[in-house]
């Protein structure tokens, strides 16, 4: 076969990242949606303390069984087919979740919606991890990250925006969400399966002919060392738990808890009662703009890593953005120890902490992860990673508002700074560089 232009292949690579990418968008809306909801929810329903922390964690039980089983089955039926499978759930849930009048059937809703939140969150990295070269490949995975954190951003906007329309306008937050969804369904009909994949069932030909479409130089070279790197792989779970490749999900596994139990879903979900509740808010429309505004923080900095991840690396990112959030938090600590009404002082250290988790543990740890395992594996390996990202996650959302009543808010925030730390030194100790090197010489040092 003859190869595409390069500038054409990685223009190509571009556009089917960014379609795979509104994945991550529809992640980060549904995600963060019930920021803006969850003040008019418990108002409406006079739900409790735990209750609403049940509410708004029950979407995270959906992201665990739908990281579950998107490992594999995208191992047996396709990174693409499954990912069409999401946007269909993404588009039907969307819809349940805006219909509910009681606690048990908007759990279940979000519960639904988790499962495709739960897909996307494994398949979108690591389709773009595989079908991108080496050289733009943290770019490339960083725009899922970045796409994730504009939903969030579009999620505050819509929050905010729906606000005016009274007590019941949480249902038309959640609905909103229907129509991306069935257009990432659409677009998904123009975007080619993994040519890692198509290798991994001896689908040589097809592989083939999508490795020159994305403008390799020399895909039959690159074709073979995807089926020699294959080859070499049993493709067991049990693999994983073997030396050489023992080190690798230990640290996929604590990467991804760690990006969790530092704290940013406490904001991501529950800013809008932090700021009402605990930081002097006059209204829940003055507490979805604040939202707003750290959700547009939130989009810059992750533009920012996108132009910094293959520059710097991987670790150093982790490293400031660890060591940048302890900071932001132990002073946030502080602040409401000493002057909790003081709302600006307050905003501007979220800000701090969100800016640093956007540029550093947001994007890069999805990066290493789907960096760290070997092709045929991949699939499963990053299960295990992202299901232990969302019940870390879980945990969180479902402990947050207690831990607040029950060692105060100073007491709860000075806890994730600890995270943090220990964050900073798991880093320095263990993580590997994984910048500028392709996925086989990733697996290859790994063998050694």
């Amino acid at each position: 076969m003859t190869n595409i232009p390069a500038a054409s292949g990685r223009a190509y690579t571009y556009r089917i990242s960014i379609v795979a990418a509104i994945g991550g968008l529809l992640f980060g809306f549904d995600t963060a949606i019930i920021n803006g909801a969850i003040v008019f929810l418990k108002r409406q329903f006079s739900w409790s303390e735990i209750q609403t922390e049940i509410a708004a964690s029950s979407l995270l039980l959906g992201c665990v069984i739908g990281a579950s089983v998107a490992g594999v089955l995208s191992d047996r039926f396709g990174r693409r087919r499954i990912l069409l499978l999401s946007a269909a759930i993404f588009a039907v849930s969307s819809v349940a979740t805006a219909l509910p009048n009681s606690l048990g059937l908007f759990c279940a809703a979000r519960m639904v919606a988790g499962t495709a939140i739960g897909i996307a969150s494994l398949l979108c990295p690591l389709y773009i991890a595989e079908v991108s070269p080496a050289g733009i490949r943290g770019i490339l995975v960083g725009l899922n990250q970045l796409a994730i954190v504009t939903g969030i951003m579009i999620s505050y906007l819509v929050g905010w925006a729906l606000s005016s329309l009274g007590p019941e306008s949480w249902r038309w937050m959640f609905a909103s969400a229907a129509l991306p969804s069935i257009l990432f369904y659409l677009a998904l009909f123009w975007v080619p399966e993994s040519p890692r994949w198509l290798a991994k069932e001896q689908r040589y030909g097809e592989a083939l002919t999508v490795l020159g479409r994305l403008g390799e130089f020399d895909a039959g070279g690159r074709l073979e060392e995807i089926k020699a790197a294959i080859a070499e792989e049993g493709g067991s779970l049990a693999q994983l738990f073997q030396p050489g490749l023992r080190l690798p999900l230990i640290i996929g596994i604590t990467l991804a808890i760690f990006q969790q139990i530092t704290g940013i879903n406490t904001i991501l979900y529950y800013g809008s009662i932090i700021f009402t509740e605990q930081a002097g808010a006059q209204s829940a429309s003055a507490a979805l703009w604040a939202n707003v505004v750290i959700g547009a923080v939130n989009v810059v900095c992750t533009i920012a890593s996108l132009f910094i991840i293959d520059r710097l690396g991987r670790k150093t990112l982790l490293m400031i953005a660890s060591g940048g959030m302890g900071i932001s938090l132990a002073i946030l600590g502080l602040i409401f120890l000493l002057q909790p009404s003081a709302g600006s002082l307050v905003l501007a250290l979220i800000l701090c902490y969100v800016g640093f988790f956007s540029v550093g543990m947001g994007p890069t740890v999805w990066v290493v992860i789907a960096e760290l395992f070997p092709t045929r594996i991949r699939g499963r390996a990053m299960s295990i990673a992202t299901i232990s990202l969302w019940v870390a996650c879980m945990f969180i959302t479902l402990t947050f508002l207690s831990l607040v009543k029950a060692i105060s808010v100073s007491g709860a925030f000075w806890c994730y700074a600890l995270m943090c730390v220990f964050t900073f030194v798991f880093v320095w100790r263990y993580t590997p560089e994984t910048k500028g090197k392709t996925l086989e010489e990733i697996e290859r040092n790994w063998g050694h």
